[in-house]
């Protein structure tokens, strides 16, 4: 320690000599202890240390050491640098004669194929230089790749830190001091370290490539300010404290030494550990440099402003100075040591408050599915896996815990796949979710299918709801053993539903988001104003429950418990379960009926499906007893009465299971082959099956669709000139974006639920595929076997091709894109879609351009090809403008980036679809997975789990005969839109109530109406040319009705609409029957039907034939898809004239909309 003449020795936080150099019982008296005394300062020593008798300091000696070695070899590698680029430039003439000389030697091909070249040149492995070898293994011994590398690397790093607590334990002696290198075993210890630095600091330096950068590194430093002077303090037998604390910069190493060690494997802890070490080595660092100068005293003011600091002192002043608070009981007093807290003060506190609160956000952080679910008894849990991120998990839990439902007893652990098994004997079902926005569809689904085979073995019997994101993985799931739909296991496909809710909007407009909105759980929100807003809302809080009939009802038939409920109840019953007699064993699945007849009777314990706001609602069709509640108008005051408790003390057999209601119904059966039909000795009309040809193949083995014989692609491929001269109207459009490398969306899905059986043939809307023909090659093999199916080769970009395909005329065009997931830009996913539809708003069509051109049968108005609207029992035209621009042409947008899209204008007017509104349908399908069958029937046109399965097979639908079984399954019900402004309806029409549509529908053509497809502006009481109409859902009984009003509906299949040509269509509101029997590209003249029109309208048709055939006698050999004619037939393909257009026009303008509604119609 340093002192002032004269003074006592100060002591720092240890004695100021070390015992083993002073010892006061054994001073000789010539070796006595004395201070020389130099100016003011004094340096302690013995005299049996040959020290310095005039004690003077040797600090500088030991700084010298390291700065000289530092900048010394600095200047020599600079040098050599500089002396090897001037050999270079002066020797670059004569290198480059040698290098043309060499390019100049001869090469000799050897026989065996080899390349040899001159003798001469050859180079013998002798010549390779020493330093080369050298220098190859100092670098495999440092290289942390190897054995010998990595334990080097941890033995160098484990002897800093020995050095390190050297210095600790110095730091308690003087700066500066006589020390005997024989007599102290610190010393001894860290010159060893010192000769292993030096060493490895050698193999560091041969193996550097650039030795500069080397030589400036933070580790080369560290060396040089702590090796030299250990060599000097042994020469000089004098020991500095000086810079040894630099060791503690090798701390900044220590999270690549425990990856060495294989300690650190996750980033968070590598992160962790990287902060902490950094913090820590500067912390430590920066105190060695303030305990140093404070010890010391500044050297110009002769080292006499110095103060006694322990180091450990120095590390709290260092800690209180970075953190702000600076309590100043200890404090730097030299100027050098104030000079360093100011810089210090800058760069500490940026890094305490950067590095503090992220280590303690990393620690406090526990580790994902680092937890333990403790089940809690009396409440279940369902065990959430898969794709687990913050908004799929956010997106689950939302719906789940949703207030609607009734009381949620079920706890929901996250859980790692590899972890789940704790969980899962105990849990109640467990869910796995999958990433809908994966570049690789495939690939997610088999790690989901991977998943679900690992679960299974595991526990077998658990229940599992998984998502899958393709159609075809679905296949796959059966061939698990312990796969079982009975057991309530579900696969909901993204891509199947997704494709049906797109295809119901292209026969009923609107109808994707009126499902979306019952099958997900909505908030209601309250608007007092009188916008469509406020009428959106209000039926978007409307949801799909289930709930069991009340014994009142046992008896009664479908359409009067429908109206009882809807009238009294104020529910909106749709389905129920069936439970025949006609089954053929108790496992045989339950069918659920849709809208039945007035044949099916409720059975007692009968399970309903309601559109109601929430589930207390829904308990009012169980509590409901006539005897009690027969004369209560206020459906609120209907709830559990007396004869209801005495009914639960003695419950029937036949009774359902308390735990069943409102969910829990994991037993309940799924889709199965007799879901949405009536047995067949119910249906009405059976003995038109008898006269049926069943050696024609027109329907797929399960009845459920229309089929065809397998067509080759170039069969239907149409080029823009045949497609402008092709008769196209009430067609579907869908526009695709996609290549050959692009993931497939499935388009068998899109086309299913149009091609449904239970429409007739004639029904049927054509469909052309707008988009690269690479691509929908790939998607044909699933498309080959149904009927009305073209492709246009090209692009939803081109008008041309739009206008090709007459997009003005048809009744939906679809747009989707099978690129939207491999953009990683999230705001540019959607680009395709987006551009095409403001490219198809933008278009402009004149009235005699795009317009259709008549086949063999030529057109005929309306009116002419069936019977007058007064003889048939309902009938709803609806006469519009012809579309003349864009903006009015019925579009449907498939979107990816869809942050609150349900309420946006575009989904509520049925325009826009995203797959995230299906997220709801996993915990939907947990409650009741019965839910999943209905909106399976609704949306897909009857896929049942037979058909999955010969899918599963051969991928392609197999041609079925028409036997009673299978054209039995054509009898369920499909989805319609009314028009209000022409027919029976028409007084409800303008001011009348919905409930009273309501009921006059259901009694009178057994019509369920579900819902209002409106026009935005109808409340308005300007006229507004506005065409975009939105989606009201179950409207209350007295809701205004208006004329524009088109009514979503469950319409009876008509078993003699199918009988003749002329018969109207019950389809979407934007396309009419005989649109469809003149508009097919592949329709066949039905003599019969001619015969029934006036000579005029012949002789009429006569005449623009001929015309059409003189201007064009080129023929055009085509296919039909009709399945009882599958021969080859000629057509003619010419244009139009003006009168021809004006007549399309007229028809077009007359019959887009609603077709008539009817039961039976005699045809002629």
């Amino acid at each position: 320690m340093l002192a002032e003449a004269g003074g006592p020795v100060p002591r720092g936080s240890g004695s100021s000599m070390r015992t083993n150099s002073i010892n006061s019982n054994n001073i000789h008296k010539d070796s006595s202890i004395f201070m020389s005394k130099m100016e003011d300062v004094v340096i302690p020593f013995s005299s049996e240390v040959p020290c310095d008798n005039n004690g003077q300091r040797m600090w500088w000696a030991f700084l010298a050491s390291s700065m000289v070695t530092f900048f010394g070899g600095l200047f020599i590698i600079l040098l050599w640098r500089t002396l090897k680029y001037l050999y270079t430039v002066c020797c670059h003439c004569n290198i480059k004669p040698k290098e043309v000389q060499k390019l100049t030697n001869p090469v000799v091909i050897q026989a065996d194929g080899t390349i040899k070249a001159d003798e001469k040149e050859e180079v013998p492995m002798s010549e390779v230089g020493w330093m080369t070898s050298v220098k190859d293994w100092a670098g495999v011994m440092i290289s942390a790749q190897t054995l010998t590398g990595r334990v080097l690397v941890v033995l160098v790093f484990a002897l800093s830190i020995g050095a390190l607590g050297i210095y600790f334990i110095d730091s308690s002696d003087p700066i500066e001091s006589c020390q005997n290198f024989y007599k102290d075993f610190t010393l001894q210890i860290d010159m060893a370290f010192n000769v292993f630095f030096l060493l490895y600091f050698g193999l560091r330096f041969i193996a550097a490539n650039d030795k500069l950068w080397f030589w400036l590194e933070v580790n080369s430093v560290v060396d040089f300010f702590t090796v030299p002077p250990v060599f000097v303090s042994v020469y000089l037998n004098r020991s500095w404290l000086g810079l040894r604390f630099l060791r503690a910069l090798r701390l900044i190493q220590f999270s690549e030494i425990l990856q060495f060690l294989n300690i650190l494997k996750t980033s968070n802890s590598i992160k962790l550990v990287n902060l902490c070490s950094i913090f820590i080595s500067t912390w430590l660092t920066a105190a060695g440099f303030i305990h140093l100068v404070e010890n010391s005293g500044d050297p110009w003011e002769d080292f006499k402003n110095s103060q006694s600091l322990s180091y450990w002192e120095c590390v709290y002043l260092l800690m209180v100075t970075m953190s702000t608070v600076g309590y100043g009981d200890v404090y730097a007093k030299t100027t050098l040591g104030r000079l360093f807290m100011v810089f210090f003060i800058l760069g500490g506190l940026a890094m305490f408050a950067r590095y503090v609160p992220e280590i303690a956000a990393l620690i406090l952080n526990r580790k994902k599915y680092g937890g333990s679910y403790n089940s809690t008894r009396g409440r279940k849990h369902i065990v959430v896996c898969g794709h687990i991120t913050l908004e799929s998990v956010s997106n689950f839990l939302k719906d789940f815990l949703h207030k609607d439902r009734d009381d949620v007893n079920v706890e929901i652990p996250i859980a790692n796949v590899h972890d789940v098994c704790q969980d899962i004997e105990s849990a109640d079902a467990c869910l796995i979710l999958a990433n809908k926005y994966c570049a690789d569809p495939d690939a997610e689904d088999a790690s989901n299918i991977m998943r679900v085979i690992s679960i299974k073995n595991y526990h077998p019997r658990i229940r599992i709801i998984t998502q899958m994101l393709q159609y075809n993985n679905k296949a796959h799931l059966l061939n698990i053993p312990s796969w079982n739909w009975r057991e309530g296991d579900d696969a909901i496909c993204l891509a199947e539903l997704k494709a049906g809710f797109i295809a119901q909007s292209c026969l009923a407009q609107g109808l994707s988001t009126m499902l979306a909105n019952l099958f997900s759980m909505r908030s209601f929100i309250e608007i007092e104003e009188d916008t469509w807003q406020k009428y959106y809302l209000e039926g978007v809080a409307n949801e799909m429950y289930t709930e069991y009939l009340s014994n009142a009802f046992v008896g009664l038939s479908f359409p009067t418990v429908c109206e009882l409920c809807y009238v009294k109840l104020k529910l909106l019953l749709i389905a129920i379960e069936y439970k025949s007699e006609q089954r053929e064993s108790r496992f045989q699945p339950i069918p659920i009926l849709i809208n039945p007849g007035n044949h099916v009777k409720l059975q007692e314990g009968t399970l309903g499906f309601f559109i109601a706001s929430d589930a207390k609602e829904v308990k009012r069709a169980f509590f409901y007893c006539k005897a009690c509640h027969d004369d209560i108008t206020d459906a609120k005051r209907i709830k559990k009465c007396g004869c209801k408790r005495l009914e639960d003390e003695h419950p029937s057999t036949l009774s359902p299971k308390k735990k069943q209601r409102n969910g829990g119904m994991r037993n309940s059966p799924n889709c199965s082959p007799k879901m949405m039909r009536h047995d067949p000795l119910l249906i009405p009309g059976n003995e038109q099956i008898e006269n049926m040809d069943m050696s024609v193949k027109k329907y797929d083995s399960t009845g459920m669709f229309h089929w065809c014989p397998s067509k080759e692609i170039e069969k239907v491929i149409l080029t823009r000139s045949e497609a402008s001269m092709t008769v196209l109207s009430g067609h579907v459009v869908v526009c695709i974006f996609g290549d050959v490398t692009s993931a497939l969306v499935g388009l068998r899905n899109l086309v299913m639920p149009l091609r449904a059986s239970n429409f007739h043939y004639h029904e049927l809307k054509p469909i052309v595929f707008v988009g690269s023909l690479d691509y929908l090659r790939r998607e044909w093999e699933t498309l080959h076997n149904f009927p009305k199916v073209s492709i246009l080769p090209g692009t939803p970009l081109s008008r041309a091709d739009l206008r090709a395909v007459n997009i003005n005329l048809c009744d939906m065009c679809v747009i989707l894109s099978a690129n939207q997931n491999n953009i990683d830009d999230v705001s540019l996913q959607d680009k395709e879609c987006i551009l095409a539809s403001l490219n198809i708003k933008s278009m402009q069509f004149d009235d005699s351009i795009g317009v259709l051109q008549a086949n063999s049968q030529g057109f005929t108005p309306p009116g002419m090809d069936r019977l007058s609207p007064d003889s048939s029992p309902v009938h709803g035209l609806v006469r519009q403008a012809s579309v003349t621009t864009g903006a009015n042409i019925p579009i449907i947008t498939e979107l990816v980036n869809d942050s609150n899209l349900y309420l946006t204008q575009p989904f509520a007017c049925g325009t826009a679809f995203a797959v995230s509104v299906l997220d709801s349908l996993m915990s939907a399908t947990y409650f009741n997975d019965n839910i999943l069958t209905l909106i399976r029937t609704l949306v897909t046109g009857g896929a049942t789990p037979e058909l999955e399965a010969l899918l599963a097979e051969e991928n392609a639908l197999q041609g079925g005969y028409s036997t009673p079984q299978t054209l039995a399954n054509r009898d369920r019900c499909r989805v319609a839109q009314l028009a209000l402004y022409d027919g029976p309806f028409a007084d409800l029409g303008d001011g009348g109530c919905y409930g009273d549509l309501f009921c006059k529908a259901l009694k009178t053509y057994n019509m369920l109406c579900f819902g209002i497809y409106r026009l935005r502006d109808a409340h308005m009481t300007s006229p507004s040319g506005c065409t975009k109409r939105y989606v009201i859902t179950n409207p209350p009984y007295d809701f205004e009705l208006v004329p524009t009003d088109l009514i979503f509906c469950l319409m009876q299949f008509d078993h003699n609409a199918g009988q003749s040509r002329a018969s109207l269509s019950h389809s979407s509101h934007s396309s009419h029957s005989s649109s469809k029997k003149s508009s097919s590209v592949h329709s066949i003249p039905n003599p019969s039907s001619r015969q029934n029109r006036s000579s005029k309208s012949r002789e009429a048709r006569d005449k623009q034939n001929a015309t059409r055939m003189s201007r064009m006698g080129q023929e055009k050999k085509w296919f039909t898809d009709e399945p009882e004619n599958t021969y080859q037939r000629n057509i003619q393909i010419k244009p139009m004239n003006t009168h021809m257009a004006n007549q399309v026009n007229q028809y077009k303008s007359t019959s887009s909309l609603i077709p008539p509604i009817r039961e039976v119609e005699d045809e002629c």
